[in-house]
């Protein structure tokens, strides 16, 4: 465990070089919720304008927790650098080492989203005040509870797709098509672009057994309160299902990688 602790310590270092990117990304970042606050507002505005059980202040709560928890999990150019470690041959030193690659990897992706979040608290706190009639925190202790465990196994859902995809680099030398690809599905089908329950039924009933169902939307909707009793703890149950699922594809992926690893460079 020491050497993994100190590969968190300097994964804390290295991003805190970069506070200020992290600050300017996570400000212009957010130029994109005033396009969306405008547009819900003309729908709400429109006879008959609810939706699925959305008010006006409702979904603008959701859009500000997308925000929040999209800061919390979602990893940061990490699948370029794993796979721009095995194209360049870099990779050839963990080979070398004792240290469990994924393991490694994890350590730098969690101190990366601490240091993220830290840096990204202003102008996130800011805009949360702004839009402080609107926020709704939830009326039961539990959901506090099973909301964190969600984030965490959301997390962990997507830094490990991340690593599985940067894999393919074993493989293919251009990675950014399968990349795209993947970006564009849980873009769609995460809960970024709109709610997820506001769907039809049988798309819904479709989307909550993928993983990108679980990787943004599924937290939020439990903090909401729209995910409660027999229908959250499915939820749960099927995230926890994903994370261990992406996480054996993962150890599969960098087992199969490596008999075919040519070691070329480094």
């Amino acid at each position: 465990m020491r050497k993994y602790l100190v590969v968190f310590t300097l994964g804390l270092q290295d991003t805190f070089v970069y506070r200020w990117n992290y600050f300017m990304r996570a400000t212009f970042g957010l130029i994109p919720l005033a396009g969306t606050v405008f547009l819900w507002r003309a729908v709400f505005k429109e006879p008959g304008g609810g939706m699925h059980g959305y008010s006006y202040g409702s979904m603008i709560y959701y859009y500000l927790l997308t925000i929040v928890v999209s800061n919390l999990v979602t990893p940061t150019e990490d699948e370029w650098q794993i796979a721009g470690q095995i194209r360049d041959g870099q990779i050839n030193s963990f080979l070398l080492k004792p240290v469990n690659h994924l393991a490694y990897r994890l350590c730098l992706f969690v101190s990366g989203r601490l240091v993220f979040t830290a840096v990204t608290i202003p102008p996130i706190a800011l805009i949360l005040f702004y839009f402080r009639d609107y926020l709704a925190l939830p009326s039961q202790a539990i959901t506090y509870f099973c909301a964190f465990a969600s984030l965490l196994m959301a997390a962990m859902i997507q830094f490990f797709i991340t690593y599985t995809i940067a894999l393919a680099a074993f493989w293919i030398l251009e990675i950014s098509t399968i990349v795209f690809i993947i970006y564009s599905f849980e873009y769609f089908l995460g809960g970024q672009m709109f709610p997820v329950d506001i769907m039809p039924a049988g798309i819904q009933t479709t989307m909550k057994w993928l993983p990108f169902y679980y990787e943004l939307f599924c937290p939020i909707a439990i903090f909401m309160e729209r995910l409660r009793g027999p229908e959250m703890l499915q939820a749960l149950a099927i995230q926890c299902g994903w994370v261990l699922f992406m996480w054996a594809a993962a150890r599969f992926m960098w087992k199969r990688g490596l008999g075919h690893y040519q070691a070329v460079g480094g």
